[in-house]
């Protein structure tokens, strides 16, 4: 993994996404993929400013699916009460877990935050570019680094990757800096946000029950 610094390349880009929309007359367009309404609610504030979202609700690995729905609706709520500087629309994801245990085939047993999560990260990543190719969008990015427990590294990587593979840009992004995780709770608290103590998966469940115990 590499150090670079994710938040200042955004602020670097950012500048310039601002300039382009004032000459444009129209906000750039982003497909976020966004994993839950907590991790969600920081970086739609931060991002508004800037882009025209479509907020995307696609995560194959968060079990049962009454977890998955709840987390789905309570993300369509916060969109609904946000004041943003422009549009934010949210679309639903097909929810379907054997794309996630299919792309983990054979990580099972790995800790959360190696590989078994890289896999995920680039499912629901890949999905998320697929769909902002195929609409035109200026960028895509991933709510995910914004958790202190994912690889911003590797999410970035990742991203730079798709962008090749599917001719749209990735947004960089280290959405944890500047104090972005505090103020996702702080959001989570004015709105009253239902927060999960597990990623979603069996298998971070799993380990969150054992260390409670």
């Amino acid at each position: 993994m590499n150090n670079v610094n994710y938040q200042k390349l955004l602020d670097a880009l950012l500048e310039q996404i601002k300039e382009e929309n004032e000459r444009s007359g129209r906000p750039a367009t982003l497909f976020l993929h966004s994993c839950c309404a907590p991790c969600s609610s920081y970086v739609l504030e931060y991002l508004s400013d800037y882009f025209e979202i479509t907020d995307f609700f696609y995560n194959p690995n968060i079990e049962p699916e009454e977890e998955y729905r709840h987390r789905e609706a309570e993300l369509e709520r916060l969109i609904g009460e946000m004041h943003p500087a422009y549009p934010i629309h949210f679309r639903a994801g097909r929810y379907d877990p054997s794309e996630y245990y299919d792309a983990v085939r054979g990580l099972e047993r790995i800790r959360e935050g190696g590989e078994r999560c890289f896999a995920c990260y680039r499912l629901r990543m890949e999905e998320a570019a697929r769909h902002a190719a195929d609409g035109g969008y200026d960028y895509f990015t991933t709510t995910l680094s914004i958790s202190p427990l994912k690889n911003a590294a590797k999410i970035n990587e990742i991203g730079r990757e798709l962008e090749e593979t599917y001719g749209v840009k990735h947004l960089p992004s280290d959405f944890k800096k500047k104090g972005g995780y505090q103020r996702s709770i702080e959001l989570s608290k004015e709105h009253s946000l239902y927060r999960q103590n597990f990623c979603g998966c069996v298998f971070s469940k799993r380990e969150r029950e054992e260390e409670e115990r």
